[in-house]
């Protein structure tokens, strides 16, 4: 099978936005390239090569974000492509930088892209998380959960710094009878990572079933599908399913869409954390949670990307 390699060259800033707009045309795979992973690498001193070129280290060029899409779809996948990346610059004028969002296009072979992809996973710590892509042998240190993620079914691999955030937060208010909802949830990995580190049950739900059949199959490589349960709908229409903790990683026109929706499904003492909010729509954000009586509790910010942790 033949694919088209569509590449789109943005920023770091816009790589995460760009790659979630490819999602929405290709169930076969989006990779993001950027020379920031690799200087990070070797400045936490997580992974060392025996020579690397002082070039490499030092640019500061595009980032590429590349989508794979059959040949046989170019025709009206690509325009469309084009269209959302039009009104994603038209949206984010003045407030981030894209970049030139220049486009370029290859035909490849369908085992080409598969090891095309692989190349760009690597395990990701987060606390006490570890993700880990499925093919590689990674060994627990002591303390440490590991999380498997199949890369032929993608959807965040903890690698963006707003996925990293909620993991984060969410291992501040974690206990053994914890229940946790994960709205939005894409590879699972939010939910997966809560089961892995002790909660009691979680349910994760999205509206792309392509995104809920990746949850559940990396529920099942993790061995943890007995405490989770995936479905495809808005979870958030069923006021019977209470969370201790509920995570939504999501942008934040959506989020705010969604905060009246909230309260119902989170039990009283609850924690609420919400990521993927820009430091231009932060206000936005908190005044549409806050209007629900929910309590501000923790902030954190990377790079450009801040999460909130609110109380019920």
């Amino acid at each position: 099978m033949k694919f088209c390699e569509y590449t789109i060259h943005t920023t770091t800033e816009g790589s995460e936005l760009v790659a979630d707009i490819m999602w929405r045309y290709t169930n076969y795979g989006v990779a993001i390239s950027d020379v920031k992973d690799v200087i990070a690498l070797q400045q936490n001193k997580a992974m060392y090569w025996d020579y690397i070129d002082e070039d490499i280290l030092n640019e500061r060029g595009d980032v590429l974000v590349k989508a794979f899409v059959p040949a046989e779809e170019t025709k009206t996948v690509l325009p469309k492509i084009r269209e959302d990346l039009e009104e994603l610059s038209r949206n984010s004028e003045g407030v981030l930088n894209l970049g030139t969002l220049e486009t370029s296009r290859r035909e490849v072979e369908g085992d080409d892209w598969i090891e095309i992809w692989k190349k760009h996973f690597r395990p990701i710590h987060l606390g006490n998380i570890v993700v880990c892509p499925e093919w590689i042998d990674y060994a627990e240190k002591e303390g440490e959960k590991k999380v498997l993620l199949d890369s032929n079914m993608a959807f965040g691999t903890g690698e963006h710094e707003t996925t990293a955030m909620c993991v984060k937060l969410l291992q501040e208010y974690l206990t053994p009878d914890s229940v946790c909802i994960d709205v939005g949830c894409g590879s699972g990995i939010l939910g997966i990572s809560a089961v892995k580190l002790g909660a009691k049950l979680a349910y994760l739900t999205d509206i792309d079933y392509v995104a809920v059949e990746s949850a559940k199959h990396n529920a099942q490589i993790n061995g943890v599908e007995n405490k989770i349960i995936v479905a495809h709908s808005n979870l958030l229409d069923d006021s019977n399913i209470k969370g201790d903790i509920m995570l939504a990683n999501i942008t934040a026109e959506i989020l705010c869409g969604l905060a009246p929706s909230i309260p119902k499904n989170l039990k009283k003492g609850g924690a609420l954390i919400l990521s993927g909010i820009i430091e231009s729509r932060l206000q936005m954000v908190l005044e549409a949670f806050t209007a629900q009586n929910l309590i501000l509790d923790k902030k954190i910010k990377e790079g450009e990307w801040i999460a909130l942790s609110f109380k019920a």
